[in-house]
């Protein structure tokens, strides 16, 4: 006779643990899509790293990103993308590894005020859990915008990341720049 599945109590603790991941992950996904949505990144340029013969090479990827609240601030970062075939799929797993470069490209002015860690950027890197963030902080003391990016997943983090400091200066016939500290939320 056919027996019927009746989960006992550690079986329903993970599947309630497999529930809570995925609402957690649903609602990331949704938190982030704000940010993601309101600047897609400019592609510079693609260099290809390992030759494939019938499927798409591995490749570095530089693009460019504004500051979407810090007027006049340029963000560069690369990224490593997968080729082969899962690359060619979109389901390959994206490495962590990456780099950045911000500059000042004309006289700062902010937008808005903002609170240390706030994300500028944040992009999927794969088809579950992962995801490339940048951030902004304040050096008050330096008067210097700080921009950090990492990759990180939801189950366990990357410590592979990027800093870039923008240092606040004149610009043109402009005499006292903005104070970052100024707009910082404590």
């Amino acid at each position: 006779m056919l027996e019927l599945f009746r989960p006992n109590k550690a079986d329903m603790r993970s599947l309630s643990r497999i529930a809570l991941l995925v609402l957690a992950t649903a609602m990331s996904t949704l938190a982030g899509l704000g940010v993601t949505l309101a600047q897609e990144p400019d592609l510079i340029f693609r260099k290809s790293t390992t030759f494939r013969l019938l499927t798409p090479n591995d490749k570095l990827a530089t693009y460019g990103i504004d500051d979407p609240l810090v007027q006049n601030v340029a963000c560069h970062y690369t990224l490593p993308e997968r080729g082969g075939v899962s690359g060619a799929l979109g389901v390959a797993e994206q490495v962590s590894d990456v780099s950045l470069s911000c500059r000042q490209i004309g006289p700062i002015a902010f937008k808005g005020k903002f609170t240390q860690g706030d994300v500028v950027f944040q992009q999927s890197r794969s088809l579950l859990f992962k995801k490339v963030q940048i951030v902004r902080g304040c050096d008050e003391k330096r008067n210097v915008l700080v921009y950090l990016i990492y990759s990180d997943k939801l189950v366990e983090g990357s410590p592979k990341n990027s800093t870039s400091s923008v240092p606040i200066m004149p610009w043109g016939s402009a005499q006292d720049p903005a104070k970052c500290a100024d707009w910082v939320t404590k």
